[in-house]
């Protein structure tokens, strides 16, 4: 248990120190260069189609520090009224990565909806392993989001080294 306390404090001061540095980019968000989230990908499809749908630059909206594309001005609407009901949880990073301590890349075609809630994956051979205990790995996702979150893929391998 001593051993758990330790890890969480060196999370802790690893995340205070992360976030009083400056960044180019948002570490709580999967997104490219451009900030584009769930590589243009309409976050809003996998709700109302059941299917992901790509968007396009014409319909965007912006949402912790990312940008959104849309296949139509009615989805950017819906995700504008409530993003947080749409956006992928774990900020798009791969939902198996962070259930094992990662910020991870997704592929939007890899995709389950838990809960009305969103989740991608690394890829479709990584989506059947979390098909295995959803609920279990989300649980696990859920406590591991809270540490890792302000934190690089780099900080996060030196704390698990």
């Amino acid at each position: 248990m001593k051993l758990k306390t330790l890890f969480k404090a060196t999370l802790a001061s690893t995340a205070l120190l992360a976030s009083s540095m400056s960044f180019a980019a948002n570490i709580e968000v999967n997104a490219n260069a451009n900030d584009l989230a769930i590589k243009g990908y309409d976050a809003v499809s996998y709700f109302t189609k059941g299917a992901p749908t790509k968007g396009s630059d014409k319909f965007t909206a912006a949402y912790n520090g990312a940008v959104y594309h849309f296949s139509s001005a009615s989805n950017r609407d819906m995700f504008k009224a409530e993003p947080a009901k749409f956006a992928p949880q774990y900020g798009g990073y791969c939902a198996m990565g962070v259930a094992l301590n990662k910020k991870l890349d997704t592929d939007p075609t890899a995709w389950h909806i838990r809960g009305d809630k969103l989740y991608l994956n690394l890829n479709k051979a990584v989506q059947k392993k979390w098909n295995t205990d959803i609920p279990g790995y989300i649980e696990t996702a859920q406590g591991n989001w809270t540490d890792i979150k302000g934190l690089t893929a780099e900080q996060i391998d030196k704390v698990y080294e």
